[in-house]
């Protein structure tokens, strides 16, 4: 049996820290944000775009941990170990799309269609990222792993061009990715959030993401193998700078864009993962910055991530149940903080707010030892 790997406390705060941000960016509580809470609407790059590659560098971090086990299991109990996980978050993001899963009509109860019900998603994307990359850190060496992975952020850029409509192949109707989207699945299973079927986390997009959670596994794995030292943090920092600087020029030609997640927006997002652990490693692992223990809040979040991130995706829906002077709970709450400041302020408080009840369910988890994985 391998021995078992040191805790690190970074890495714990670091997917709490994801989690509770992706919480309040997703749950402003009215159509106005301050800007850093806010996606781009194109080309570029916000706070908010961080959000959901971080969480899938935080799964690589995760795999560096687990991985290890693998190499004591036959080939048949390691395959079916990961598309035993991939099949369960991939359904648990369609179901949680399709959730209540019935409505209204009239007063009649009836199924919700899955007609109409979207596909591809957040879950849906970690859960096709993490079987890929698992399958190539299992069976391949690293070079090949690395190779593999400057192929597919190379290989991504060229289908875009070749594939794409002449003049329009980085627009949002005249991409590849919406074409393949559009063949596989149709209109009605893309999200409709853009005001038009276009798919944020579609099949070919897909494609560079991996390169998020095998990067992340390569970080978790040189803290693991390096240690809690100086030289870890200023090789880790060094190489994430060189991934903003590759970014940065890269952008020029192939503009970052989290909607098309292309191979630049990777660079910006692994080159700022790995500069906010390398902090993180020198505030809690090195320095000990952690006087009143502040670190638990996030690591709470951080232990129960999928729980937590469905229930924050689904308790809206379910609070809309209930009516408060002839409004549904969400709309009450959301009215009240706009009583009190109005506009952005407001909406910043409703969101905060929202993850504060979320961050209570999961501490109550862990005051219970409960922890949920898949």
């Amino acid at each position: 049996m391998p021995e078992a790997s040191p805790r690190f406390l970074s890495l714990d705060v670091f997917r709490g820290m994801t989690i509770c941000f992706m919480i309040i960016v997703n749950n402003p509580g009215s159509n106005v944000a301050f800007w850093p809470l806010d996606h781009a609407k194109w080309n570029g790059f916000t706070p908010t775009d961080l959000v959901f590659p971080s969480f899938l560098f935080a799964v690589g971090n995760a795999m560096s941990f687990t991985m290890k086990r693998y190499q004591q299991m036959g080939n048949g109990a390691v395959l079916s170990k990961i598309f035993k996980r991939t099949f369960l978050i991939f359904l648990i993001g369609y179901l949680m799309y399709w959730f209540p899963f019935f409505h209204v009509t009239d007063g009649h109860w009836s199924l919700s269609p899955i007609g109409n019900t979207r596909i591809m998603g957040v879950l849906q994307r970690i859960a096709l990222c993490y079987c890929f990359a698992s399958l190539m850190i299992h069976y391949l060496s690293t070079r090949t792993v690395y190779i593999l992975s400057a192929l597919f952020l190379l290989g991504y850029w060229v289908l875009l061009l070749v594939f794409g409509d002449q003049g329009a192949q980085l627009t949002m109707t005249g991409n590849a990715g919406l074409y393949l989207d559009k063949w596989l699945f149709g209109d009605a299973h893309l999200y409709h959030g853009e005001h038009i079927a276009f798919e944020p986390e579609g099949v070919l997009s897909t494609i560079p993401a991996i390169v998020n959670v095998v990067i992340g596994y390569y970080a978790g794995k040189f803290i693991q193998e390096s240690g809690k030292t100086y030289t870890t943090i200023s090789k880790l920092l060094l190489t994430g700078c060189l991934f903003i600087f590759i970014a940065i020029c890269w952008d020029s030609v192939f503009p970052m864009n989290k909607k098309l997640w292309t191979s630049s927006f990777v660079f910006i997002t692994t080159g700022l993962d790995l500069v906010i652990i390398s902090f993180l490693l020198y505030a809690l692992e090195i320095n000990n910055w952690n006087k009143g223990n502040w670190a638990r809040f996030f690591t709470v979040v951080g232990k129960n991530p999928l729980p937590i991130y469905v229930l924050s995706e689904i308790l809206l829906i379910i609070l809309g149940w209930i009516v408060i002077s002839g409004k549904s709970l969400p709309a009450f709450w959301t009215s009240l903080f706009q009583d009190i400041a109005p506009g952005r302020v407001g909406s910043l408080l409703f969101a905060i707010s929202f993850m504060l009840v979320c961050w209570l369910v999961g501490y109550v988890l862990d005051k219970k030892k409960i922890y949920i994985r898949v």
